[in-house]
């Protein structure tokens, strides 16, 4: 478990910690067995990210100093509710730091930040055979939604 002698550390990619930033998207590519980003994937996510007007916000956890998770999220707009939505792109957290606490910290930074955003929801998707993921959000009050699908267009369809 982290605990309170643990330095654990949120902090909003940056030039710097864009390499560490990448290496966690290709492990958590590595996990759920796809292809990393490619070269000129990787050149857009940097772009993206580190521009003046960035596409999606990144932040980076670090544990004692180490690369230990991140996540992506951007905002959406909810027609209904009339309140921004945060979207989360990605979280993961590498597997030798899992069940130690650095996931719900992340996590409760997401939800502190979509209530500072005055967003009505979050919402993000999990892969079917992602049980732990399943579990750990169960555990922080996400509720699977039963009667809608998710649906995607690729580029090449367009």
């Amino acid at each position: 478990m982290v605990n309170a002698e643990t330095s654990v550390a949120i902090r909003k990619v940056d030039a710097a910690s864009f390499d560490d930033f990448l290496s966690l998207i290709i492990k958590l590519a590595e996990y759920e067995n796809l292809s990393p980003p490619d070269a000129d994937a990787q050149g857009r996510l940097r772009r993206d990210c580190l521009s003046d007007k960035p596409k999606y916000s990144a932040y980076i956890v670090t544990v004692e100093g180490k690369p230990a998770a991140y996540i992506i999220y951007f905002f959406t707009y909810s027609s209904f509710l009339a309140l921004p939505t945060l979207f989360l792109e990605d979280i993961f957290v590498l597997d030798e730091y899992r069940k130690r606490g650095v996931g719900k910290r992340l996590f409760d930074f997401v939800k502190q930040t979509a209530k500072e955003a005055g967003c009505g929801r979050i919402e993000f998707t999990v892969l079917k055979w992602n049980k732990l993921a399943q579990g750990f959000y169960a555990e922080n009050k996400a509720k699977c939604l039963d009667d809608w699908y998710f649906y995607r267009v690729v580029k090449e369809d367009f």
